[in-house]
């Protein structure tokens, strides 16, 4: 039986970069974000719903999904963010259960930005919970996507905050260019591979 890793950490706390340090040492990395955009711009059902609950406009006239008008939408509106999340949530449960199936690796892991928020924890076997210090964040989302600071505070503010996701999370794992990341990336990885073993 294949071990459920999910993983998780505030924007700017380096998800990406640690999720592809795993994939270098072979472990299956199933990216929730990524699928989700791409769900709700492929999937039929997705799409109507979509279209239904915010007219055809929300689609762009290359049948793309105007992310820009959906982000002012729901950006500062719980009711209508939860009802997207309805739509798309399920669709991604859907499409990691699939892609589970195709895996055979004594771990795999389960990337999502709001893994507790969105309550998709419940699903793993294992959380690590990727932090760093909130001004560190900053910079780093500054120099990737160069936006302003206010935009990336409101972002963070919608995010549970690190000592939240540290009661639910089974491992820590520190980006702050202090503590290096490979030895951390390894324990936690020779840990799984052991626990794997005795599955």
């Amino acid at each position: 039986m294949t071990i459920k890793v999910g993983i998780t950490g505030g924007i700017g706390s380096g998800k990406s970069t640690i999720c592809e340090v795993f994939r270098l040492l072979g472990v299956p990395v199933f990216k929730a974000d990524k699928v989700a955009k791409d769900l709700m711009n492929s999937d039929i059902e997705v799409i109507e719903k979509l279209i239904r609950l915010f007219g055809k406009d929300i689609y762009t006239s290359n049948k793309t999904l105007d992310r820009k008008k959906l982000a002012g939408i729901i950006f500062n509106d719980n009711i209508q963010l939860n009802q997207v999340n309805q739509i798309v949530h399920p669709a991604v449960k859907q499409d990691f259960e699939k892609w589970l199936k195709k895996q055979d690796s004594l771990y795999i892991i389960h990337e999502a930005a709001i893994l507790f928020e969105s309550g998709f924890y419940k699903m793993m076997d294992f959380t690590l919970l990727i932090t760093a210090p909130e001004v560190m964040r900053i910079e780093r989302v500054i120099q990737r996507d160069g936006i302003d600071t206010n935009k990336i505070t409101e972002r963070m503010e919608k995010q549970w905050p690190d000592s939240e996701k540290r009661k639910l999370a089974s491992f820590e794992l520190v980006n702050d260019n202090k503590n290096l990341i490979l030895p951390q990336i390894i324990k936690i990885d020779e840990n799984l591979r052991l626990y794997g073993k005795i599955w």
